[in-house]
C-alpha cells in the first residue's frame, strides 16, 4: 500500500478551520477481527523474518495505550504498511490501526482486504469534505491512525516537510471536543539498503508524542498549524538521524 493520502487534507483547509462538525457520509471501512489475527500474525512471524535480516526497533514507550493518537511515520517503502502493525500495533499496545490511504488503493480484492483491515480512502485530486471529516471521527472515537505526513514513499534518505494538513486535521479535532488530547507520534523508519531486498535490515525510531492541545489554545489559527507542522518535521529529523 502506497499512503500519500495526507496530500488531499490540505485541499480542504477551508473545512479544517471550523470546530464545529457535520455529520460524517457512511464509510465502509473496519477492522475485522477475524482477518487480522490472521493476516498480521502472519506478516510478524513469517514474512517479515523471512525477508529481512533485523529489525531493530526503539522508543516503544512512548506509543500510548489509549486515547486518540496520530502516527506519523516517515514513508520510505510499501514494507511501511506492515511495519506499522509490526512496531505499533495490537501486540504492542493492543490497539488496531487505522490506515489513511489514497481513493485509487481501496478497488478490486486488494480494497476489499485494505476496509476490512482499518484503511479509509481520501480522494486525493477530488477530495470528499466527509472522507476528511471521517478521519476527524476516528481521533474523536479516540482510535489510533496512522497517516504518512510526507505525502509519499521518498527513497533518497531525506525527510521531506510534512504537508500541512495533517496538523490542520489533529486540531480540528482537537478543537471540536474539550480536553480531548489528541497526541503525534512522529516514527522514522529507515532500511539499509534504501530500496530494500532480501536480507535487507530496517530500523524503526518512535518518539515522544506531541500533545496537539498545546498548539490549539490560541483556536485554529493558520500560524498555530504550521508551527505544529515544523515541530513534527523537526522531530521527524532528530529521529532519522538516530
Amino acid at each position: 500500500m502506497r499512503h500519500n493520502a495526507a496530500i488531499a487534507v490540505e485541499s480542504s483547509k477551508s473545512s479544517l478551520v471550523k470546530p464545529m462538525l457535520a455529520k460524517v457520509a457512511p464509510n465502509t471501512s473496519r477492522v475485522s477481527p477475524w482477518l487480522t489475527s490472521l493476516l498480521y500474525p502472519l506478516g510478524h512471524y513469517v514474512v517479515l523474518p523471512f525477508y529481512f535480516s533485523k529489525i531493530e526497533i526503539t522508543g516503544q514507550e512512548h506509543l500510548p495505550k489509549d486515547g486518540p493518537v496520530i502516527l506519523a511515520p516517515t514513508h520510505r517503502s510499501r514494507w511501511d504498511a506492515l511495519m506499522m502493525p509490526y512496531s505499533t500495533g495490537q501486540k504492542v499496545t493492543g490497539r488496531d490501526l487505522r490506515f489513511m490511504v489514497t481513493a485509487d488503493e481501496v478497488q478490486g480484492l486488494q480494497g476489499w482486504f485494505i476496509r476490512h483491515l482499518g484503511g479509509f480512502a481520501v480522494d486525493i485530486k477530488h477530495p470528499a469534505i466527509s472522507s476528511l471529516r471521517y478521519g476527524v471521527e476516528l481521533l474523536l472515537d479516540k482510535q489510533m491512525l496512522v497517516i504518512f505526513p510526507e505525502g509519499g514513499i521518498f527513497q533518497d534518505g531525506e525527510v521531506h516537510p510534512p504537508k500541512p494538513g495533517l496538523a490542520r486535521l489533529a486540531m480540528q479535532a482537537e478543537l471540536s471536543e474539550p480536553d480531548l488530547g489528541v497526541k503525534i507520534v512522529p516514527m522514522s523508519i529507515r532500511y539499509r539498503p534504501r530500496i530494500p531486498r532480501r536480507g535487507a535490515r530496517v530500523k524503526i525510531a518512535i518518539g515522544e508524542p506531541l500533545s496537539v492541545a498545546d498548539y490549539a489554545k490560541g483556536g485554529s489559527s493558520k500560524k498555530e498549524a504550521r508551527l505544529l507542522t515544523a515541530d513534527l518535521e523537526m522531530a521527524l529529523k532528530t529521529l532519522d538521524e538516530c
